[in-house]
C-alpha cells in the first residue's frame, strides 16, 4: 500500500556523482545537465504563445542548447559570478531559459512579480541592483526607455534584437560554475516603500528541498506539470518548475486563470500534476458541484452517496474507484488526466480536500514558506490526513513546536538544508527570525500529531484573544466558507465590542461574489440602499449558517459587506494590511 516505504528519489544520482558533480547534491545547472543526459528527447517546456495559438514545445535537448547559448552570451556581455540578473514576466519558456541561463553563468537570478506596478518594480530593482533585467512585453517600453544601471532585454519575440532567444555570441567564453553553497536566487517581498526583504536561497536549499519532497511523493519523467500560478513565487518555482526538471517531466506554462484558457490548457496539455492555491481548487469544485446539483435532487443524492462510498473505499483499502465512477464528470471538467493535485499557499477547507479525493483525484496539501525553499511538509497520497497540511520530512529535517499551549499549539520552528541563507543585506532582520540555537521561526502556529503530521492553526500575528481568554485563529474560520459560492472573499479580524472592558469579538469583512448579485438580480456598480440591504441580508444568512457549525467563541458577531475587494497576493491570499 505504501509505495514510498523504501523509496529513495536520489538513488539515480550515484550514477552521475563524480562525473557531473561531487558531494551530496548537484547544483541546479548540474541537475539540469543530468536530466538532459537521461531524457534528451522528452518534452521540457510547453506553451501556446504562437501567432495562431498553436502548441509550442521544446525538448530537454533543445532547451539545454538555448540555455547554454544565452549563458555564454551573458558571460560575453560581462556577467560575473555573483552578479544579479532580474527577470519579470508571464510564465513562459523564455522566463525559464533566463532563470537557468543566469545560474549557468554563475549569476544570481532575481525573479520579480510581474503583477507589481512599475514603481514597485523600480524599488525592487534598486535593492537587487542587477546588471541585466529581462522583462515581458507590456513593461518593456517603460524600463527600456529610461536611464538605468542595468541593461534591459525582452522576453517577447516581437522585440527583435533584444529578444532573449536572439542573444547570441559567436565567441565561446569560459565561465565559472557556481558551487552548491552559492546563492542561486533572491526572492523579494513586494515592498512598495522602504527596503523589501530579499530571501536568499542557495543551490543546496533548492535542490535538497526538491529531492527531499519526493520522499513523500513519486513523480515521473512522463508527468506533465501545469505552471499556472506565477512562477516567480517560491511555491511554483520549486514545486512545479524545479521538481519537473529534476526528473525529466514536462512543464506546461499557463498565463491566465481565465476559465476558457484554463480549460483549453488542461485538456490540450494532458496535465497530470496540478498545483494550485485554495482559490483555484475552490472554483473548480464549486463548478463541478453546481453542474451535479443542476441535475436535480435525486441525481445529486445518488452522486453524494457514491462520493462517500468512493472515499471510504479509498481510505480503507487504498484503491481509487472514484476515477472510474466519475470519469464522465472529470472529463467534462478537463481534469480526468490529473494524477495528483496539490494545494499550497494557504490552508484549504477539509470539505474541499475530501471532495477531490471522493471524485478520484489523489489530492494532498503541502506547507512551507519562501524562507524554507519552500516545502517543509507534504501529505503522502497513500496516507493523507484531511485535517493536516502534511507530514514533515523526518530524518531529512527537524520540526518542533515552541512553547505549546494546553492544546499543543505553538509557533512552528524548523531546521534543515532547505532553510534560507538569510535576507539580502539585512542581517538584523535575519537574526530576528532565528533562535539563538539556529531554529527558523516560521511565524505560523500549529501542532504536530504522533505520526509527525502538522496541523496549522494560523499566523502568530493574526491570532485573536477573546474576552474569555480563548485563542481564535481567523484562518480556521475563513476556511469554513470556502465552498460558499456567494462569497468571493471573507476575512476575519478582531474588533472591540465593549470599549469599557476592551473585549474583542470577531468581525467578517465580506466581498460578495458576482453570483450573489446575479441571483438577486442586482447590479453591483449601480446598487440602491434597498438592494444593498438585500445583499447584506443574504450574506448575514450565510454567516449565521456557518456560525452554527463553529464553537461559541469562534462565532462572527459583526458582518461588514465590502464594496471593493481586499488586495490579494499573487497566490490569491488576502493581504492582511487593513486597519483594525
Amino acid at each position: 500500500m505504501d509505495e514510498l516505504k523504501n523509496y529513495d528519489p536520489t538513488a539515480f544520482l550515484d550514477e552521475f556523482r563524480g562525473k557531473y558533480f561531487e558531494g551530496e547534491w548537484p547544483t541546479l545547472p548540474q541537475m539540469f545537465d543530468i536530466t538532459v543526459a537521461r531524457y534528451p528527447k522528452r518534452p521540457c517546456f510547453t506553451d501556446w504563445d504562437t501567432d495562431d495559438g498553436s502548441k509550442r514545445t521544446y525538448t530537454y535537448e533543445q532547451s539545454h542548447k538555448m540555455i547554454l547559448t544565452l549563458a555564454n552570451w551573458m558571460c560575453f556581455a560581462g556577467v560575473k559570478p555573483g552578479d544579479r540578473i532580474a527577470v519579470s514576466g508571464k510564465n513562459s519558456p523564455e522566463w525559464a531559459v533566463v532563470y537557468l541561463a543566469a545560474l549557468y553563468a554563475g549569476a544570481i537570478v532575481c525573479p520579480l512579480d510581474y503583477a507589481l506596478h512599475n514603481e514597485e518594480l523600480d524599488n525592487l530593482l534598486a535593492t537587487a541592483q542587477p546588471v541585466m533585467f529581462f522583462v515581458d512585453e507590456e513593461k518593456y517600453s517603460y524600463f527600456s526607455g529610461r536611464k538605468s544601471k542595468y541593461k534591459v532585454y525582452s522576453l517577447c519575440r516581437r522585440q527583435g534584437d533584444t529578444y532573449v532567444f536572439n542573444l547570441v555570441s559567436e565567441k565561446k567564453v569560459q565561465n565559472t560554475q557556481p558551487s552548491i553553497e552559492d546563492t542561486a536566487a533572491i526572492l523579494f517581498t513586494s515592498g512598495t516603500t522602504g527596503t523589501p526583504k530579499g530571501v536568499m536561497l542557495s543551490h543546496k536549499n533548492l535542490v535538497s528541498d526538491c529531492y527531499i519532497a519526493q520522499t513523500h511523493m513519486k513523480i515521473y519523467s512522463t508527468d506533465v506539470f501545469y505552471a499556472l500560478l506565477p512562477i516567480h513565487h517560491a511555491y511554483t518555482m520549486l514545486a512545479v518548475f524545479i521538481e519537473a526538471i529534476s526528473v525529466g517531466a514536462e512543464v506546461v506554462f499557463g498565463k491566465s486563470m481565465a476559465v476558457s484558457r484554463l480549460m483549453k490548457e488542461l485538456k490540450e496539455g494532458e496535465i497530470t500534476m496540478l498545483l494550485g492555491v485554495p482559490l483555484l481548487f475552490n472554483k473548480l469544485a464549486a463548478g463541478i458541484l453546481k453542474g451535479i446539483k443542476s441535475k436535480g435532487p435525486f441525481v445529486y443524492g445518488i452522486m453524494k452517496f457514491l462520493m462517500g462510498l468512493s472515499f471510504m473505499i479509498k481510505k480503507t483499502f487504498g484503491v481509487n474507484p472514484g476515477k472510474h465512477i466519475f470519469k464522465a464528470v472529470l472529463k467534462q471538467a478537463n481534469i480526468y488526466t490529473i494524477r495528483i493535485a496539490i494545494c499550497g499557499g494557504g490552508p484549504l477547507a477539509k470539505s474541499v480536500f475530501r471532495f477531490y479525493n471522493e471524485m478520484g483525484i489523489d489530492f494532498v496539501q503541502g506547507y512551507g514558506l519562501t524562507e524554507t525553499s519552500p516545502i517543509i511538509t507534504l501529505n503522502p497520497i497513500h496516507h493523507f490526513k484531511i485535517e493536516s497540511v502534511g507530514k514533515y520530512f523526518v530524518g531529512k529535517m527537524q520540526m518542533k513546536i515552541d512553547s505549546p499551549d494546553k492544546n499543543g499549539i505553538g509557533e512552528i520552528l524548523v531546521k534543515g538544508p532547505m532553510v534560507m541563507q538569510g535576507y539580502y543585506k539585512m542581517s538584523e532582520e535575519t537574526a530576528k527570525v532565528f533562535t539563538e540555537d539556529g531554529w527558523f521561526k516560521t511565524g505560523d502556529l500549529g501542532w504536530i500529531d504522533d505520526e509527525n503530521y502538522l496541523m496549522l492553526s494560523g499566523r502568530v500575528k493574526n491570532m485573536i484573544v477573546t474576552e474569555g481568554g480563548k485563542n481564535v485563529y481567523p484562518e480556521e474560520i475563513e476556511d469554513a466558507f470556502q465552498l460558499e459560492t456567494d462569497i468571493q472573499q471573507i476575512t476575519v479580524q478582531g474588533y472591540i465590542a465593549d470599549t469599557e472592558h476592551q473585549s474583542e469579538e470577531l468581525e467578517a469583512l465580506v466581498y460578495p461574489s458576482d453570483d450573489l448579485y446575479s441571483r438577486l438580480n442586482i447590479k453591483r456598480e449601480d446598487c440602491s440602499e434597498e438592494e444593498l440591504s438585500s445583499i447584506k441580508k443574504a450574506v448575514s444568512e450565510i454567516v449565521d449558517k456557518i456560525n452554527k457549525k463553529l464553537q461559541p467563541y469562534q462565532r462572527i458577531t459583526k458582518v461588514t459587506v465590502l464594496e471593493q475587494p481586499l488586495e490579494m497576493t499573487t497566490t490569491m491570499k488576502v493581504k492582511r494590511n487593513y486597519s483594525k
